[in-house]
């Protein structure tokens, strides 16, 4: 039997993949060599911010996670918009996620386990392993509740 491949893993998992359209005046992503820098996503669900606010405060956990988790879905989006093809990933390198976080909210990690999780789902264990870093900021663009940018090695 043939591998699944990333579509029909996508397929499976109920993801659609979105357009992308920048909120600003820079590129979804730029390529350099081997490696494609994506430009950070916000948690956009059907063209708008899904998950507003501060994380701690006007969002738990669980429902970070799932901002997480929209932050990949238009990452991917960005990637198969730029390669054509997911399977033209070779590695995802890093993940770094900003959180818009109240003060004393500390478990940034675990929202930040979503976004990692889901890309190891979608991309496998040999791809979609990455290094990551995780900061919370006082405030993001449009009332965001989190912000991600990716960069991976792509063929």
């Amino acid at each position: 039997m043939a591998p699944i491949s990333i579509d029909q893993k996508l397929k499976e998992l109920q993801i659609v993949l979105p357009e992308i359209v920048p909120a600003g005046n820079y590129v979804p992503a730029v390529r350099t060599g081997n490696l494609l820098f994506v430009s950070g996503q916000l948690p956009k669900v059907e063209g708008k911010i899904a998950y507003k606010g501060r994380v701690g405060k006007d969002l738990n956990i669980e429902t970070a996670r799932r901002a997480a988790k929209a932050c990949v879905v238009n990452l991917i989006a960005v990637l198969k918009n730029e390669l054509g093809a997911l399977e033209k990933v070779k590695k995802i390198v890093r993940v770094m996620g900003y959180i818009n976080t109240y003060p004393g909210f500390n478990d940034h990690v675990k929202v930040m386990d979503a976004a990692s999780e889901l890309l190891v789902e979608v991309f496998g264990e040999t791809v979609g392993p990455h290094a990551r870093a995780v900061v919370g900021v006082v405030e993001l663009p449009l009332m965001a509740s989190m912000e991600m940018e990716l960069i991976a090695e792509v063929r």
